[in-house]
């Protein structure tokens, strides 16, 4: 992470210097999704249940960024970056992480754009959630004590895009069903826009 995070349980590691910083939050730019998976999609790409999809959309856990459900007969639709993190939550939750950690791990993620994240490594010590931008940040947690397990969000990204593949997409715009959808393919047409 840059320099602005804070050291939060890192010894010695403070603003400015290089090293891995606890999760925070952080000004990103919301991108505007045109693929929404509904909740089905979403559980079978991210390994859940239907019954953990809707308590964390209820209690504000992971809340579906492209249309959250207002009411009986409504279907939430989650962007892949919403399924992302739900299989982030996941690995936390079988790892016995904190869910004050996880929250606010997911309020990181979910302010933080498609930049890097495929790069990001999030590492725990089971009471503190660290992000790790490069293999030097990794093994400087790791000597100073911090880190017991990580998440490697880039193999996290790959096997949702992989499940999601072979899943249904929508349409935000038109409500059109995408079968088979790669997400890494509108991911590609939006790089190729913005330049």
């Amino acid at each position: 992470m840059s320099g602005d995070g804070t050291a939060g349980g890192a010894p010695g590691l403070g603003p400015g210097e290089s090293g891995p910083y606890p999760l925070h939050s952080s000004a990103a730019d919301p991108s505007t999704e045109t693929i929404g998976y509904r909740g089905p999609t979403a559980c079978a790409a991210a390994g859940i249940t239907y019954r953990q999809l809707d308590y964390w959309a209820r209690t504000g856990l992971v809340e579906p960024s492209v249309r959250p459900a207002y009411g009986s007969g409504t279907q939430r639709l989650y962007s892949f970056r919403d399924v992302v993190v739900l299989k982030i939550v996941k690995r936390f939750l079988d790892t016995g992480v904190a869910l004050q950690n996880i929250r606010a791990a997911v309020q990181h993620l979910r302010e933080r754009g498609f930049r890097d994240l495929e790069r990001m490594t999030l590492m725990s010590d089971g009471a503190t959630v660290y992000e790790c931008s490069s293999p030097d940040e990794v093994v400087n947690l790791l000597q100073g004590g911090q880190g017991i397990f990580g998440i490697a969000v880039g193999v996290v990204w790959r096997d949702v895009e992989a499940a999601l593949s072979q899943l249904h997409g929508e349409r935000v715009d038109t409500g059109e069903t995408l079968v088979g959808h790669n997400p890494a393919d509108e991911l590609a047409r939006r790089r190729n826009r913005a330049v």
